[in-house]
């Protein structure tokens, strides 16, 4: 964040004290809360709107992802909405006005096993089905595109094969954030920092206000926004959510020439890898197993997820890291998200991403704008429920993704 912050000499001093009463505030300001004001603001005319952030803007989970972007998901409910959310990325840069390093390298998803290969297949298949560029590489495609790949056959976990994303990719994490945040403001949004929600004013079951360590302020409608202290939030509220949080880890080097041409992603040995701009290798691993709060986790983790690195990518072998971070991720039983009502009359939530929430960024703002603005969920985000714990209509991504949470 410190880099970002002589760029916008604006947001150091503008701090603006809450009004008496919004339309709708929504708790929470990284990017999920960034976009959804600005959709809402955009898209619906709704400008009468505060983002309140405990901290600084975009200083919690958006600053602490591995910055990739892709739709390849193998449910058609999740294909829809990341593939919704990628071509929004895709027009994002325009539209706000600012260059965020969105770069379209692709993604591969490496195969090691006969189980991992059946099921990378299958999961081509349906992305083509539902509109999604995907394609099968065989290991000297892989080799081709990633040249300082390890595919030989000696390593522990050889590389059988890869599903690719071409128009998959990364972008800067908090520029994103910044991009949304100007052009929230410019519609009228305040930004609301150091404003901790301490709890709600509810009138029976509809919420009517929030109170905050700067006061309470008076609204018609509440969106929580707040990744990894959702189920924090919601209890204030009244009612649970049927998540829990991790903490998730990841890591940068220092900087070297650009030699890492795409992203890869290994879920049989979890970890992931692209290079940064600026030449940053960053790396991402699972979550840790415990439930916390923390944003650093086990050492293991780390350990684990750079002996993976090297193995598959032995040109590392002799890189420095530079820094490491934990961010905290809600993970709900199906490793899906959470975007709708809630069973509090005129509280919305957005939760429960996992390791989803940094790409799918612009489509959960676009979908729970619509949702707040209307009182119905986008058909985007209906499955998306709460209900769906109830219903038993489960999206199960749990390991289906590439990614296993």
């Amino acid at each position: 964040m410190a880099d970002l912050l002589p760029e916008h000499p604006d947001f150091l001093w503008r701090n603006p004290d809450p009004k008496p009463s919004y339309d709708a505030v929504i708790v929470g300001g990284g990017g999920h809360g960034l976009a959804t004001a600005y959709y809402l603001a955009k898209n619906h005319g709704m400008t009468n709107i505060a983002i309140l952030e405990r901290g600084w803007l975009a200083g919690g989970n958006m600053a602490r992802n591995t910055t990739i972007i892709r739709s390849n998901y193998l449910w058609d409910e999740s294909a829809a909405i990341y593939e919704h959310s990628l071509k929004l990325w895709e027009t994002l840069p325009d539209e706000l006005e600012y260059d965020f390093l969105f770069s379209q390298r692709g993604v591969m998803n490496l195969a090691h096993t006969l189980q991992d290969v059946r099921e990378s297949v299958r999961r081509v298949g349906a992305n083509k089905l539902n509109g999604v560029d995907a394609e099968w590489l065989d290991v000297d495609q892989v080799k081709e595109l990633c040249p300082i790949l390890n595919t030989s056959d000696k390593i522990r976990y050889p590389v059988l094969g890869a599903t690719y994303q071409p128009r998959a990719g990364i972008a800067k994490h908090d520029h994103v954030a910044w991009a949304f945040a100007r052009k929230a403001d410019e519609l009228g949004v305040d930004l609301i920092q150091n404003c901790e929600v301490t709890g709600f004013v509810k009138d029976g079951n509809r919420v009517v206000g929030v109170q905050t360590n700067r006061g309470t302020i008076a609204t018609e409608k509440v969106a929580l926004c707040a990744a990894g202290h959702s189920s924090v939030l919601a209890k204030m509220a009244g009612f649970d959510l049927p998540i829990q949080s991790h903490p998730l880890q990841a890591l940068v080097s220092e900087l070297h020439e650009i030699v890492h041409p795409t992203v890869v992603m290994s879920n049989h040995v979890h970890v992931y890898v692209s290079q940064a701009h600026k030449g940053e290798l960053v790396m991402g691993a699972g979550i840790d197993s415990y439930n916390g709060y923390g944003q650093r986790g086990a050492f293991h983790v780390i350990e684990e997820q750079m002996a993976a690195a090297v193995e598959l990518f032995p040109i590392f072998a002799r890189a420095h890291l530079l820094r490491t971070w934990g961010g905290i991720v809600d993970v709900t039983l199906d490793a899906s998200p959470i975007v709708g009502l809630s069973p509090v009359e005129n509280l919305y939530v957005n939760c429960g991403w996992g390791t989803g929430g940094f790409k799918g960024t612009p489509g959960a703002g676009w979908t729970m704008a619509h949702t707040i603005a209307t009182n119905e969920p986008h058909r985007l985000n209906a499955p998306f429920s709460l209900e769906r714990f109830v219903t038993g209509a489960l999206i199960d991504e749990h390991g289906a993704a590439a990614v296993a949470h």
